[in-house]
């Protein structure tokens, strides 16, 4: 049985941040690749204000070195909103002896109990819950989501070899306070994002004039 991990997000832009979690996640996990998923649509945010097509080629000239990386671009081909749920269990479908593993903040995990179908994304996957700056505290969860955590977790990070889906591990990874936001104002303010997010995505940015008003 191999792990999965399933990053999702809209990548408006990719940055650093969203590479080195998914880098530290897939050695402790020892995931056999990562799938990065832009999304179409997401259901609790805006619509992002730049074209699909340009945030997954972003997200492919990011990754484009490492092999343990890989882009998915379902949720940009599947029409309506970008719910997770159905993201789960298509995969689960294509890789039904596997053990996938949802790769979320601690910012959307406190939201979690506003998604859809949540409380059947264990049913296709494990859970990993990993620390981001400023990214909110799963210290003040509404009441259901607690005790679904405390249902769940595991501290046994071998337990997710074990099974394929139903546990919910919390990690924390290095703490890059980058965030898209803040390269999106950077550009706008003509400065130069470097060192924030790859000299390719900076390179595509700039060719497609990218995030200026």
């Amino acid at each position: 049985m191999q792990r999965i991990g399933v990053f999702g997000g809209t990548f408006n832009p990719i940055h650093y941040g969203h590479l080195r979690i998914a880098q530290e996640v897939a050695e402790a996990f020892a995931l056999s690749q990562v799938k990065f998923l832009p999304a179409a649509k997401p259901p609790l945010k805006a619509e992002p204000d730049v074209a699909a097509k340009h945030r997954a080629e972003m997200v492919q000239l990011a990754i484009a070195a490492n092999p343990l990386f890989h882009l998915d671009t379902r949720e940009l081909e599947r029409i309506g909103l970008s719910y997770t749920i159905d993201t789960l269990i298509s995969l689960h479908a294509e890789h039904p002896q596997d053990a996938l593993c949802l790769i979320v903040g601690t910012d959307a995990f406190a939201r979690f109990d506003q998604w859809h179908r949540w409380q059947s994304v264990l049913e296709y996957c494990h859970l990993i819950v990993v620390s981001r700056p400023h990214g909110g505290s799963l210290i003040n969860l509404s009441e259901p989501l607690r005790q679904w955590l405390q249902q769940h977790q595991t501290h046994n990070i071998t337990q997710l070899s074990q099974q394929s889906h139903g546990l919910i591990a919390i990690h924390d990874v290095t703490a890059l306070d980058i965030s898209s936001s803040q390269i999106r104002g950077l550009i706008r303010t003509q400065k130069n994002p470097a060192y924030l997010c790859p000299q390719a995505v900076i390179g595509y940015i700039q060719q497609h004039g990218l995030y200026r008003d």
